[in-house]
C-alpha cells in the first residue's frame, strides 16, 4: 500500500457543512494515524474506508475541543459491540499534561471511556523529549509551538523517505520552521486571512513565510475560519512562499510513491 495523507478535516470550532474541525490521516504502509480528532473525524473516516479499529495512532496537537472532542466518543465506541475487536493497543501521543487530560475525562464519563487492558495507551512528549522516536515503519520528531502550554508539531518521517509535517494551531515560532525544514507536505494552519489576523494563529503568509524559510515541497493551507473562503489566501501565502499552496477541502488526499 502507498503512503498518503487524507485531510479529514479542514475547519475549526465553526460549524460548517463543507469543512470538519481539525483532522488528518497519514497512511504510512503499516501505520495508520490520526492527527488531532475534531468533531465529524470519525464519520471522514468511514468515508475513507477506515473505521476506529484501523487506526494504530492518535496524536494530538492540543486539547481544545476542536481538536480533541472525538477522542471520548472514540474510546467509547471502542466498547462497543465488542472490545475485543481491537487487536492490538491503539497509542494515543500528545504533548504535556496529556494524561491528566485523559484523567479528568472520566470524571464526567467514567468506565465509558476506560478499555480492558492492553487495548489503549498514553505517550507525552514535550520539551526535552528525545528526537525521533521510532515506530513501526515511521520515525517521529515533535516541536512545541505557540498556542497552549501543551501544543505540538509533528513530523512524520515514513521507510519511503516521505515527510509530512502538521502545524497543529501556532503562532509564528522558529521552533515550526525547524521541524518543517526540507519537509515533502507542510500542512499548516492558516486561520484567518492576512487582513484580519489573530493571537496565537497564522495567516495565509505567515504560513508561507513559514514553508519559505524550511523550503518545503509543498503548502497545504487548513484549520480556515469561513472569512478564508471569501479571500485569496493563495494569493496571500504566495507573496512570502513560490512553491506549491493548495487550500485544504476535506477528503482532500495526497499520495507519496
Amino acid at each position: 500500500m502507498h503512503a498518503k495523507a487524507t485531510i479529514l478535516g479542514s475547519g475549526t470550532c465553526v460549524p460548517q457543512l463543507r469543512r470538519r474541525s481539525c483532522a488528518v490521516l497519514v497512511e504510512t504502509g503499516v501505520a495508520k494515524i490520526v492527527l488531532d480528532l475534531g468533531p465529524g473525524t470519525l464519520h471522514r473516516l468511514l468515508e475513507c474506508g477506515i473505521t476506529i479499529f484501523d487506526l494504530t495512532h492518535i496524536f494530538l496537537t492540543h486539547f481544545h475541543p476542536d481538536h480533541s472532542a472525538e477522542l471520548v466518543p472514540l474510546i467509547f465506541a471502542t466498547k462497543y459491540p465488542d472490545g475485543s475487536r481491537r487487536q492490538k493497543a491503539l497509542e494515543v501521543v500528545g504533548g504535556n499534561g496529556l494524561v491528566d487530560f485523559y484523567t479528568k475525562l472520566q470524571v464526567p464519563y467514567g468506565d465509558w471511556i476506560v478499555l480492558p487492558p492492553g487495548q489503549l495507551r498514553f505517550r507525552e512528549l514535550g520539551p526535552g523529549s528525545a528526537n525521533p522516536t521510532y515506530f513501526t515503519d515511521f520515525r517521529l520528531f515533535v516541536q512545541s509551538v505557540h498556542h497552549r502550554p501543551e501544543s505540538l508539531a509533528y513530523r512524520i518521517e515514513m521507510q519511503n523517505g516521505t515527510s509530512v509535517v502538521y502545524s497543529g494551531d501556532t503562532g509564528m515560532c522558529d521552533s515550526l520552521v525547524d521541524l518543517a525544514r526540507e519537509a515533502d507536505l507542510l500542512i499548516c494552519e492558516s486561520a484567518m486571512p492576512d487582513q484580519c489576523p489573530v493571537p496565537l494563529h497564522l495567516t495565509p503568509s505567515l504560513a508561507g513565510e513559514i514553508a519559505s524559510r524550511a523550503r518545503v515541497g509543498k503548502l497545504v493551507l487548513t484549520h480556515l475560519y469561513p472569512p478564508c473562503d471569501k479571500v485569496d489566501i493563495v494569493k496571500q501565502a504566495r507573496s512570502a512562499y513560490k512553491g506549491e499552496i493548495v487550500v485544504a477541502e476535506d477528503l482532500m488526499t495526497f499520495a507519496f510513491g
